[in-house]
């Protein structure tokens, strides 16, 4: 059975557009002019995945998100006429999959697609067993917990994945290439600005002073390393 993609946009025009190309692509499509229209439909017929624009009028598309995943596990590209990296910024941390600036090319945005499409539909990776320890911090995969010297760690899900891949290469430096596939899957194709925005997030749990981080060490041109007992060098 074909996707359903939820179009979500004021812009008549692009809607149209979107559905009519989305659809020749092979996928189902439907359309909203306003996040309190796409809220009501997804309780109807959830979509596989939501295209939604930033700018709506009415609750704009970052209040909309946290409401959609208060409802159902949808992933999310967004739509932004804006190009201000803190708008990007915001919307990623808001939990969105990825975005895309408008004007776009429709190849690009069916490639970002069918990408997100494939992470939702592939199988996690089984996660490691048991509790491995780094230093003092602790995971435990049976509790799917992290902590510091006993104190529990308020993770995302992506959050506890990017910790446990650091965790299980401490010490050693690890490419950004290789953290987004080992996180975000093989098949990711989005902006690396969606690491970026969990590492810095990341740190602000994990580090005394995120400005100045000891645990997640940023290796220039290459990636990060995780220092599993941060100033003892």
């Amino acid at each position: 059975m074909a996707n359903k993609i939820l179009i979500v946009d004021d812009d008549v025009l692009l809607r149209r557009s979107l559905a009519f190309n989305l659809e020749k692509s092979g996928f189902q499509s439907n359309t909203a002019e306003s996040a309190e229209d796409a809220l009501a439909i997804i309780q109807i017929d959830q979509p596989d995945l939501i295209l939604l624009d930033i700018g709506l009028p009415g609750m704009d598309g970052l209040d909309a998100i946290s409401s959609i995943h208060q409802i159902k596990n949808i992933p999310i590209i967004f739509l932004t006429a804006r190009r201000s990296g803190s708008d990007q910024i915001m919307g990623l941390n808001a939990g969105a999959d990825d975005y895309i600036s408008k004007p776009f090319d429709f190849d690009v945005l069916l490639a970002r697609v069918k990408a997100v499409l494939r992470r939702k539909e592939t199988a996690a990776p089984p996660q490691p067993e048991g509790i491995i320890q780094a230093g003092n911090l602790r995971i435990d995969f049976s509790q799917h917990q992290a902590s510091i010297e006993n104190r529990p760690l308020e993770l995302s899900p992506k959050e506890f994945d990017l910790l446990t891949a650091f965790v299980l290469d401490a010490d050693r430096v690890i490419s950004t290439d290789n953290l987004l596939k080992r996180v975000w899957g093989a098949e990711y194709i989005g902006e690396t600005q969606v690491l970026y925005v969990h590492i810095r997030w990341l740190r602000e749990k994990v580090e005394k002073d995120p400005d100045h981080p000891e645990r997640i060490v940023t290796v220039r041109s290459i990636g990060y390393k995780f220092v599993s007992n941060p100033g003892s060098e």
